[in-house]
């Protein structure tokens, strides 16, 4: 137990030191600061595989900040739990004045802070959050009507008008360690410790590619080139600073900066309306009496549908827990279209394999391939992988990458007929929202 008065200062996705909203401000204050990460076990409880390249990833960064603190004679407490649990055992054994943090927008985080600033409230304990992981949040870009933008091109407008240069200003609390809780090492779980071991999969770097980003727009859809940043893992997790990216974009590619602004597009959809985790956000959409093969379902996720550019990209997205934003569309289209399987079990598999998971990101691209989504593309709208192919992948580079059995015996025939396949679609969808 230490009887020393401190703030603390959690880390949730916003894993990094320099330009931290939320830390900034604990280090500005006139309590020492001892810097709190928690391993959810409401979350990782709930990965099926234990080799998950995320847990990894987040391992391996918090031993990195726990080193580079434990080098000026302070630390980093990573806990593994529950988050009310940890807090209760925390303020047990601290003397806590004051916790620090930034926004979270997720249905889970918001009900967890519900939880934990009740839990501080009883001991008087002020729990003070900041925004971060956004240049806009919540109710910061209205229609003049006063609702949410449900139309991306109008609610871009909006961003842009009200960008200044301002908001992208670094937070620079720097590592003044004057601030920190001087404390002797702290233990940190291992990941055999939680249940997890370590994964194959290589982590992109946390660096901005000024040459990729300039020519982001003429590249960007053509999955054979190295052209996408890959940078959405250390924009989940906080690894790097939003405002610096944008800050980046804004000089370098409008194409870029207008895919970072529909990050938050849907990330303010979920916020106004955290039903669509589990409906759609058109009701009537749910209407669509889903033919939910299993069958079917197994062959699109081991990419064995019979059709290049969909199983390529089901191959790439197992293999290295990414798959190119061009081929994201095509393969969910054609799980929702083509085999008429719920957009929800396409969902929740990329949300079990893709390093760079969003809840907000994933749902509203599912959704908009589905017709169910606000500004989501029209119902009869159904991509053809042969078209698609011939667009973006017209020598099959990509195909050939990642389906080496492609052109022989082995390869499997077409599961569905594209021109029949679409006809149901179209008809399918028709009847169940007329």
């Amino acid at each position: 137990m230490s009887n020393q008065n401190i703030a603390v200062f959690w880390f949730r996705r916003d894993l990094r030191f320099d330009d931290n909203a939320g830390l900034f401000h604990a280090l500005q204050g006139d309590l020492p600061v001892l810097p709190l990460f928690i391993f959810d076990r409401n979350i990782l409880d709930k990965l099926e595989d234990k080799n998950d390249a995320r847990v990894m990833f987040l391992h391996d960064t918090l031993t990195a900040m726990h080193q580079r603190l434990e080098d000026k004679d302070t630390s980093l407490l990573v806990k593994y739990g529950k988050p009310e649990e940890v807090w209760e055992e925390v303020l047990r054994n601290y003397s806590v004045r004051a916790v620090y943090t930034n926004h979270d927008y997720e249905p889970y985080a918001k009900e967890r802070d519900e939880a934990i600033n009740q839990l501080l409230t009883k001991q008087d304990i002020p729990f003070r959050t900041f925004k971060d992981q956004v240049i806009f949040e919540k109710d910061e870009i209205l229609t003049g009507g006063g609702d949410f933008y449900k139309v991306f091109t109008p609610y871009k407008r909006s961003w842009l008008d009200k960008l200044e240069d301002g908001m992208l200003e670094s937070y620079t609390s720097g590592l003044s360690f004057n601030s920190w809780c001087q404390t002797k090492s702290l233990p940190m779980p291992s990941l055999e410790d939680m249940g997890f071991e370590r994964s194959d999969i290589e982590i992109p770097a946390n660096r901005i590619n000024e040459s990729l980003i300039e020519d982001y727009g003429e590249n960007r859809d053509y999955p054979a080139k190295d052209a996408t940043s890959r940078l959405g893992i250390h924009l989940r997790h906080g690894t790097l600073s939003i405002r610096k990216l944008v800050w980046e974009a804004r000089e370098l590619n409008e194409t870029f900066l207008n895919e970072l602004i529909w990050r938050e597009f849907y990330m303010q959809v979920l916020f106004h309306n955290p039903q669509v985790v589990d409906t759609a956000f058109k009701p009537k959409y749910d209407n669509i009496p889903w033919r939910n093969s299993e069958d079917d379902f197994q062959r699109w996720c081991e990419g064995k549908t019979g059709y290049p550019i969909v199983d390529a990209g089901m191959r790439q997205l197992n293999k290295i827990g990414y798959m190119h934003n061009r081929v994201r569309m095509i393969v969910a289209s054609f799980l929702t279209k083509h085999l008429l399987i719920d957009w929800r079990w396409g969902e929740a598999y990329f949300a079990k394999k893709l390093l760079d998971y969003e809840l907000a990101n994933n749902n509203g691209g599912w959704q908009w391939a589905a017709g169910s989504g606000t500004d989501a593309q029209p119902y009869f709208r159904v991509f053809n992988p042969y078209s698609q192919t011939e667009k973006f992948d017209k020598n099959e580079e990509y195909i050939k990458e990642w389906i080496p059995e492609y052109g022989t015996d082995d390869y499997p025939e077409p599961m569905v007929n594209h021109k029949e396949a679409r006809e149901r679609a179209i008809e399918t969808y028709k009847e169940a929202l007329n």
